[in-house]
């Protein structure tokens, strides 16, 4: 084989995989959890003829949904026998090419919670998925066929409101944050009602071969109010990956993504429950925590060995939707819907606006506009910008607590019991 040959061959992977990148939204948030994308062909405004297809899923969930080129993965479960459903679906028509559902015996949710409230975790390979009881916590592999590749069994959870973090596929990992409840960090009639637990939850993280399922490292970790963040990747300077937690009992951790080692901690900074995600700008990583319904306080830590708290952002800040950083940004979407944007860096107050509704939905930035969903179904749109600019605002017509996905040029949005496909080619006149 000649040079010229392995120049084109090369360049083909290149395009070939930046090609593959644009039509994946993998994860919880998509890339990373960042929740960015840069395609020009959502629009703003749209009605009901504008949809590519909307389906009717089973059963009732909030996760979101995940894409893998032409596959989207979605996950529901029954109310009433709290069975377990994965879907997969082709993007084009919304086609179901394979249903597998699996059974569990129901019990006691937080009445906001579901049991479907992982998202999936998707690779080339097929899809990871979390299901969580008080008996077990299970990460389940499928390959794209819908065969079972692999199942662990991480022994059982222990939380008053059910659980809600994710599974994320790290190079050949699947990472797991198993973060759990002790009974004592709470007041004790909140635990006081016959069969809840009284003594504290194992929590961990984890990590599995995304192949055989086996245990790579596992990092046992204290155990405060359980938290419900997925995790996400920061990339030191010589490019190692360390996997970022954030958490009542640790504050914000970084973790060698290969061994599992702590590289850095900054601890005794929340008191109150961690439930949106971390997310990275530059070298901060900005965390949240809250109370009841209420996000309290958001902060940015500068990683590294001797890490440091950069400044804070006090309510009305979120508690459920997982912060956004674009352009030197950070956009804090309050579940109130209180909208804040202040400068990544220094915290800076850039604007704070009002918009109605309430939200569990984490915002997502397309082509320079954040795109939300209030917890009754109308899908906010507003400008990533120094100014606050509200652009739309349509109802889908039912709850949604999920966060919407963008992959191949179009936003899915997924309510309790739908599935919507919005975008591409054929919304352009939509724009």
């Amino acid at each position: 084989m000649n040079i010229r040959t392995c120049c084109i061959g090369l360049i083909i992977l290149i395009v070939v995989k930046l090609h593959a990148g644009e039509n994946d939204w993998s994860r919880f948030r998509g890339q990373n959890g960042s929740g960015i994308s840069e395609v020009t062909t959502v629009p703003v405004q749209w009605t009901e003829k504008d949809y590519n297809w909307k389906i009717k899923l089973p059963g009732l969930g909030h996760s979101s949904p995940v894409v893998l080129g032409h596959r989207i993965f979605v996950t529901s479960g029954e109310t009433g026998t709290a069975a377990r459903i994965v879907m997969c679906l082709d993007t084009d028509m919304g086609r179901v090419l394979w249903q597998r559902e699996y059974k569990f015996k129901p019990f006691i949710l937080n009445r906001e919670n579901s049991y479907t409230t992982a998202t999936p975790a998707a690779d080339a390979d097929g899809v990871v998925v979390n299901w969580t009881t008080p008996e077990e916590v299970i990460l389940l592999v499928l390959d794209n066929e819908g065969r079972e590749v692999w199942r662990r069994d991480l022994g059982p959870f222990v939380g008053i409101h059910g659980s809600g973090s994710s599974p994320v596929i790290v190079d050949d990992l699947v990472i797991y944050n198993n973060d759990q409840e002790d009974p004592a960090s709470l007041p004790a009639f909140v635990y006081a009602r016959p069969g809840a637990p009284k003594s504290a939850g194992k929590s961990s993280l984890i990590a599995l071969d995304r192949r055989t399922g086996k245990t790579r490292w596992q990092l046992d970790r204290r155990s405060n109010q359980a938290s419900y963040v997925t995790p996400c990747v920061y990339r030191t300077a010589n490019g190692r990956p360390e996997i970022i937690l954030a958490s009542t009992a640790h504050g914000v951790t970084g973790v060698d993504a290969v061994t599992g080692k702590v590289e850095w901690e900054l601890g005794g900074i929340f008191k109150e429950r961690c439930v949106g995600s971390p997310v990275i700008a530059s070298d901060l990583i900005c965390a949240g925590e809250g109370k009841g319904s209420t996000g309290l306080r958001i902060v940015a830590v500068r990683a590294g060995k001797v890490p440091k708290l950069a400044y804070e952002v006090l309510k009305p800040v979120p508690l459920v939707p997982t912060p956004l950083v674009k352009d030197g940004r950070l956009f804090l979407w309050a579940d109130d819907g209180n909208v804040t944007c202040v400068r990544a860096e220094t915290g800076e107050l850039i604007w704070r606006e009002h918009v109605s509704g309430m939200f569990y939905s984490s915002p997502v930035c397309v082509n320079n506009r954040l795109y939300s969903v209030t917890k009754n179904g109308d899908v906010v749109v507003i400008a990533a910008a120094d100014k606050f600019e509200l652009l739309g605002r349509v109802p889908l017509g039912e709850k949604c607590f999920a966060s919407p996905a963008v992959a191949g040029g179009v936003i899915y949005f997924r309510t309790f019991t739908q599935l919507f496909s919005l975008g591409g080619k054929r919304s352009l006149r939509s724009l």
